[in-house]
């Protein structure tokens, strides 16, 4: 059992996870060329055990008002697993499992386990969240920093989705409730994609194409920063805990999964 990054290497792909930083993806790189932003904001983070924001930091289990730190005031947001140290469980040249053990502030005990998993054409992220008691509501989901360009005078990615819908944002960030007609980014925003889940095509002209694939149904698209743009699937919209909340249960964990599957387009 160690903290200690893990190394997943399969043919020209590489991948770094770094559990004692909130099991953190720092690195994944293809032919030398690192596709996810490095830096204050970095990598691609497990969003557990909620997505996005909660307004004000508070969501109601039954009758039971939780009140979360507000890390983005006045929100509370993207969990905070990402900013706890993790246990590697496992580790081959190609798949990895890590685990953490939810704790305060979140009212409910349980355990978070995510597993690693590259080829050379794909990365597979898995998050499941199992309770050790009663039944509670919660979100997991994934928050990568790719890239806006890979490499000094490249050209910067496009990003290519056919959503079924857009959450209306709000003033705060958060969605109204209402479902509206998809429109023109820049993003920092919800969409719907109930056909067959998430799947969002990335591509980088004359260089490399990826696409984001997850059999859920919601994903946040945010590309307001110069320097990357981000593609998250996850379980529920923003404040889902209010609005959409998923169980984790003692016969059901909460399970997702996404993968990224890449195609070189040139000799980049």
């Amino acid at each position: 059992m160690t903290t200690t990054d893990v190394t997943l290497t399969a043919g020209a792909a590489q991948v770094t996870v770094q559990p004692g930083n909130g099991c953190r993806i720092g690195s994944l790189q293809l032919d030398g060329v690192e596709l996810l932003r490095q830096g204050p904001r970095y990598g691609c983070f497990p969003m557990v055990p909620w997505c996005g924001r909660i307004r004000d930091g508070r969501f109601l289990d039954g009758a039971t008002v939780h009140q979360m730190p507000l890390n983005s005031p006045p929100h509370a947001i993207h969990g905070f697993a990402r900013d706890a140290e993790w246990t590697t469980a496992k580790a081959t040249p190609t798949e990895a499992a890590f685990t953490y053990d939810l704790t305060d502030p979140w009212p409910y005990p349980g355990r978070v386990t995510q597993v690693v998993e590259l080829t050379e054409d794909a990365l597979t992220l898995k998050l499941a969240v199992e309770t050790y008691g009663d039944s509670f509501p919660a979100q997991a989901g994934w928050h990568p920093w790719f890239n806006r360009s890979l490499g000094a005078d490249r050209e910067p990615v496009t990003l290519d989705f056919a959503p079924a819908w857009q959450e209306e944002r709000g003033d705060d960030h958060l969605p109204t409730g209402k479902r509206i007609e998809p429109r023109p980014g820049p993003w920092d925003d919800c969409f719907g994609m109930p056909d067959g889940g998430v799947d969002v095509t990335l591509t980088w002209p004359g260089q490399l194409e990826v696409n984001v694939k997850s059999r859920e149904e919601w994903v946040v698209v945010y590309d307001e920063q110069d320097a990357a743009v981000c593609v998250e699937p996850q379980t529920g919209p923003p404040n889902g805990l209010n609005t959409a909340p998923r169980l984790v249960t003692p016969l059901e964990p909460l399970e997702a999964a996404t993968t990224w599957t890449w195609r070189r387009l040139g000799q980049g």
